[in-house]
Formats: C-alpha cells, structure tokens, sequence
C-alpha cells in the first residue's frame, strides 16, 4: 500500500514540476538568478532530478546513474524540451524501481547512510517525496517572481 501511495504522490509532483517548468513565458527565465535568488529553476530541476536518479534510480532500482552534484548547480541554459524530457524519464525510473521494492526492503534499512543517521527505506522514501515538494515551491515562487 504504501509504494502506491509513495508513486501517486512521485507522480502528482513530478507532473506539477512539469507544469512549472511549462509556464515560464520566457525560458531564458528558468535559468535566471539574482542576489536574493541564488539556485535557479532549471538548477532546482536538475538537482531534483540527479537526487532521484541517486537514490531512488541508482540504490533502489539498480541504475547505473552516476551523480555529478556540483553540475545540477553549475550547468546553465539547457533547453526547457531537455528538462521537460528528463522529468518524463525520471517519472518513468522511479515507477520502475519503485515497483521493484518488496514489502521488506521497504521496511529494511535504506542500503547507505544518507542522512545523519541510519533510516528505514519507507522513511527515506518519504524524506525524497519532501525534498521535492520542498523545492517545488520553490521553483514555483521564482517563477511567480519573475511573472
């Protein structure tokens, strides 16, 4: 019960990611910064994404994503269609490996120490979904700031 619940809600957000991404009226915008802002949208997406193909891609789904940390901030003006198709392949990777979990994995310790301490894979789950939830509003108030 709870990996369906935990895909609804990957779903329903990712789906809102896109839809942000969607309406920037000038997508030069996405990449834009300024002294009060310092991550931008496309930055935030690229973040959001390489933290989901880590952990949920990568550890639960047995990808072989290798993460570069320091280019989801650094990287600048990836067209909107590139980041729009990373989010649909992100979607599809975590239902993926989603559907991979047992009952027990799910409850078993997440297999490495991501946090400052040791957590169950339901628990960690649950941190991911507010991760992203977290820099969703972000990246929605840049966009509404910038509107």
């Amino acid at each position: 019960m709870f990996i369906e619940t935990i895909k609804l809600l990957f779903e329903r957000d990712l789906n809102r990611l896109i839809n942000e991404i969607e309406q920037y009226q000038n997508e030069s915008d996405i990449w834009m910064i300024n002294k009060n802002i310092s991550n931008s949208a496309g930055n935030l997406c690229l973040h959001l994404m390489g933290n989901l193909h880590t952990y949920i891609g990568a550890i639960i789904g047995g990808t072989n994503y290798i993460r570069n940390r320091e280019l989801e901030f650094s990287l600048k003006n990836i067209p909107r269609k590139n980041l729009l198709a990373s989010i649909k392949a992100t979607k599809a990777m975590v239902h993926q490996s989603l559907d991979k979990l047992t009952e027990a994995q799910l409850n078993a310790e997440y297999p490495i120490l991501v946090l400052a301490e040791k957590t169950s894979t339901v628990f960690f789950l649950a941190h991911l979904t507010t991760h992203l939830s977290y820099h969703l509003g972000q990246i929605n108030y840049h966009r509404r700031l910038l509107g």
